[in-house]
């Protein structure tokens, strides 16, 4: 029989979680405050804690050390109806085993006590001190929760990390947490989305090249891995990758060595790999276009961000955050409160596909209609979705989105590629074009050549030779 000890100042939790535990076998105490949790730990030299983070006037969290010097190496689960990453990260550096969010699944505090009684000779997780943030990362509801959870017990690793979710669910933010709060902090964090890139540069960007290389490579130059050299690297879009530069990946991460395009001599460097993407890679690895190997390799520690229709309840909280990050960038102060009930009520039900892009993108628009006003839902855009509906051709919509990601891309490349002496940026945007409609309409067929030939309109040599020519053969 394990002894329980339960800090909690309200009465109905401690009470249902001593009834639950009890029943499960174990001796429970309950306290209600810090103090009276000293003495039950001097006088029954608990076999675990349930800690909940705000107790009256006093923080579960900073009291947890006075916690310890009497009750000892005692595994500590924080509990919590106020959940956010800092939170997360001030819990599991402080050695917390485990993060429990008010209201609770019954089910699930039973596990996970039983989990911790039983892995208690094991080390607790500690995390790096936390630093601030680059971007802060909003939400409380229990999917976002999990996902603070995930990046505090990993940011003090190395471990490769793969974060996937759908367009606009904030896995760059999550990276840079990952980052920001990990041992790497002070050195670069170095992002480049796989996507933007042609595939004939992925290679040269990556690795680098020596003098004479290539046709223009007029001297040495350091890819992005010698870039985030003591830091993270960010692979978004890890899903599009070509086939040979996918290889190279699963040797650098597995060697910890580069070799730059035109050398046979690779180097070591000392970076940590977080990769993105918004792709099924398990469907993609059976489909042949990526390999199940280099998965494995990236999924060290998977982090799933979950859809804006997962979390509806961050919806407000995010365009409170979105305004008011707009209102200071432009030298404004709000003046009271600037979103009416109506509006809430609207983008509340509101589908939201390109999910928290999309609603930081809307409140930003409505904020430049309401000229600084109460913002409305007259002041909304018109949805995308009601456009195609309105014209009949949801196409059209669809054209309209490349035509807005060429233009970014257009202007990425301009930066990246203008200094060329042969910069060729139509040849590297059809490149581009044609890699990804190829390889997306070879997922869709699962693989078929001959299908993915016909609904692209060209012939099956046609098709081996394109496949070739991207490095999409294999």
């Amino acid at each position: 029989m394990s002894r329980i000890l339960i800090v909690d100042d309200e009465h109905a939790i401690g009470w249902s979680l001593r009834e639950l535990l009890s029943d499960d076998g174990h001796s429970v105490e309950v306290a209600a405050d810090i103090d009276t949790a000293l003495d039950a730990c001097a006088r029954l030299h608990p076999d675990a804690i349930l800690l909940d983070v705000r107790l009256g006037s006093r923080d579960g969290l900073a009291a947890l050390p006075d916690l310890r010097k009497v009750a000892g190496d005692v595994p500590f689960v924080v509990m919590t109806a106020f959940g956010d990453l800092d939170t997360a990260v001030r819990a599991v550096q402080a050695g917390a085993v485990d993060y429990l969010l008010k209201p609770f699944d019954l089910e699930k505090v039973s596990g996970v006590v039983a989990r911790v009684l039983a892995d208690r000779a094991a080390p607790a997780a500690t995390a790096a001190t936390a630093a601030q943030s680059p971007g802060q990362i909003v939400g409380s509801a229990p999917p976002m929760q999990e996902v603070f959870k995930q990046i505090a017990l990993v940011a003090p690793t190395d471990l490769p990390v793969l974060i996937t979710g759908a367009t606009g669910t904030g896995k760059e933010l999550a990276a840079r947490a990952i980052h920001a709060h990990g041992p790497r902090r002070d050195g670069p964090f170095v992002a480049t989305n796989l996507a933007a890139l042609a595939p004939g540069v992925v290679e040269s960007e990556l690795f680098g090249h020596v003098r004479g290389a290539f046709t223009g490579a007029a001297a040495d130059r350091p890819g992005l891995f010698d870039m985030a050299a003591g830091g993270t690297l960010l692979l978004d879009e890890i899903g599009e990758a070509p086939a040979d530069v996918q290889a190279k990946l699963l040797r650098v991460l597995e060697t910890h060595e580069v070799t730059p395009v035109g050398s046979a001599v690779g180097h070591p460097v000392d970076v940590r790999v977080i990769a993105a993407t918004n792709r099924d890679l398990t469907a993609a690895c059976a489909a042949g276009s990526f390999r199940v190997d280099l998965h494995h390799r990236l999924r060290g520690f998977p982090i799933t961000m979950p859809s804006l229709v997962e979390r509806t309840s961050d919806i407000e909280p995010l365009a409170r955050h979105f305004l008011a990050a707009f209102v200071a960038r432009h030298g404004g102060t709000p003046r009271g409160e600037l979103l009416s009930p109506e509006f809430l009520d609207a983008i509340a039900k509101r589908p939201w596909p390109g999910n928290v892009r999309e609603l930081k993108q809307t409140i930003e628009y409505a904020a430049v209609q309401a000229r600084g006003g109460v913002l409305r839902p007259e002041h909304l855009p018109a949805r995308a979705t009601d456009a195609a509906a309105a014209s009949g051709a949801p196409i059209d919509v669809a054209a309209a989105s490349v035509s807005v990601a060429i233009k970014a891309w257009s202007a990425a490349a301009r930066l990246a590629f203008g200094d060329f002496p042969e910069p060729d940026l139509h040849r590297r945007a059809v490149d581009l074009l044609d890699a990804t409609l190829v390889r997306e309409t070879l997922a869709h067929c699962g693989g078929n050549r001959t299908a993915a030939a016909k609904l692209l309109g060209l012939d099956r040599a046609t098709l081996r030779t394109r496949l070739r020519l991207l490095g999409l053969d294999e």
